[in-house]
């Protein structure tokens, strides 16, 4: 079983997301968000770039993303 199988996705209320294709897709997404940080660290280190920094950056983009929807009320 892999990580992505173990995540209970939760709502802003703490609600349990406990639709099957609401989680089947989030798991897709974080199955292709990991594979293309993985394609992309390997090119960097192939390319001379110091591993850390790179996690990094990845971490920096990550905390840097915006959330396009206003909280619901």
């Amino acid at each position: 079983m892999k990580h992505d199988d173990k995540i209970i996705w939760r709502s802003p209320t703490g609600e349990t997301i406990a639709c099957v294709e609401k989680n089947k897709v989030l798991r897709e997404n974080l199955e292709e968000i990991r594979q293309t940080c993985q394609d992309a660290l390997e090119d960097a280190v192939l390319m001379g770039c110091d591993e850390q920094q790179f996690r990094l950056v990845l971490a920096e983009l990550i905390a840097g993303l915006a959330n396009p929807y206003p909280p619901q009320e």
